[in-house]
């Protein structure tokens, strides 16, 4: 049984104990470890999967992804990207000012960004290197990140509370492209599409009811309908909003290191994998054998859940591979 069907018979409920997925989010780290720098990883898609499997190979990782920074779709709806040789692609500016920004903001075509265009061409070398026999992991972001990379964050953050009619308009805007580039990289051979909300941690739960809630479900039906699976990764402390992600149709869920493994069993519905939760800094600073002991206890702790073993979030580049050596060969011989 090859990497792609055991990890979809996991995401099935047709799972054994004996079977422990690890998939830490990896962006500048394996870059890096393929010996090239976060601009390339994140500007050519080549660089990117070669990036990615090398990662698999060494770590035996259960899943190679598509994911690199934020600004794939800003820049389809014009934002000007700035590439940095070894950090994060910067916005330059925001492109929605007011309203009248918003009601003049065109949906672009996904396959004439080259932005865009470069993820959907990684999901095809994906498909062409790996021949079909590992899942691939796409990449969109949520409707409420998107708005926030394309406003500001601060501003969005003000605008949800005084313009709801803005809001509205453009977070509409936001799944419908959303939408599209979910569709075009299934196409190109995703399995799942991970999906990107990070800044709903910063907001309460009666905010992500009104504006955010049902367009995650509406999303996640798509991506279903499609026959894609579906993970969310939100940063930071999500204990206040489990109780509404319940019930948004997730087949995994990210869980960073301020959110307890019991609180998210408890509230999510039991068909959902759970993802993470150890602290990346903890990964980054730890030695072998703290990373071993740290390992240890929360594979034996999750025995019989759904469980993803996994950072909370990005692994820093300053990680040392032996830690996720470590973690790796702990997740397949602990049971």
């Amino acid at each position: 049984m090859n990497k792609k069907e055991k990890f979809l018979n996991f995401l099935n409920n047709e799972f054994t104990n004996d079977y422990i997925p690890f998939q830490p989010i990896l962006m500048h780290f394996a870059a890096r470890y393929n010996g090239n720098s976060y601009s390339e990883f994140a500007s050519d898609h080549r660089v990117l999967v070669q990036s990615n499997i090398k990662a698999m190979e060494s770590f035996d990782l259960d899943w190679v992804e598509l994911i690199s920074d934020p600004y794939r779709e800003t820049s389809a709806f014009g934002a000007r990207i700035e590439f940095i040789t070894e950090n994060v692609p910067r916005c330059l500016a925001p492109i929605i000012r007011n309203i009248d920004d918003i009601k003049l903001l065109k949906i672009p075509d996904i396959y004439k960004s080259p932005r865009t265009l470069d993820r959907i061409r990684g999901a095809e070398l994906y498909q062409k290197l790996l021949k079909g026999t590992v899942p691939v992991f796409g990449w969109i972001e949520g409707p409420l990140a998107e708005a926030c990379d394309l406003v500001g964050i601060n501003e969005m953050l003000v605008m949800l509370m005084t313009d709801p009619d803005s809001c509205e308009l453009l977070f509409d805007k936001c799944v419908v492209v959303a939408k599209e580039f979910s569709k075009a990289q299934i196409e190109a051979g995703c399995d799942v599409i991970g999906v990107g909300d990070a800044i709903c941690s910063q907001i309460d739960q009666d905010t992500y009811i009104r504006y955010i809630k049902e367009r995650h479900k509406e999303l996640i039906d798509y991506i279903h309908l499609l026959g894609g699976k579906v993970k969310m990764h939100i940063c930071g402390n999500i204990t206040h909003l489990l109780p509404s992600l319940k019930d948004i149709g997730l087949d995994i869920l990210d869980i960073d290191w301020q959110v307890n493994f019991n609180d998210a069993y408890n509230f999510m519905d039991s068909n959902v994998a759970i993802c993470g939760n150890i602290n990346p800094v903890t990964i980054q600073n730890s030695t072998k054998s703290e990373i071993a002991q740290l390992t240890t206890s929360l594979i034996k702790d999750q025995k019989g859940k759904k469980f993803i073993l996994s950072g909370g979030c990005e692994i820093s580049v300053l990680t040392s591979p032996a830690n996720l050596k470590t973690m790796s060969n702990l997740s397949r011989i602990i049971s």
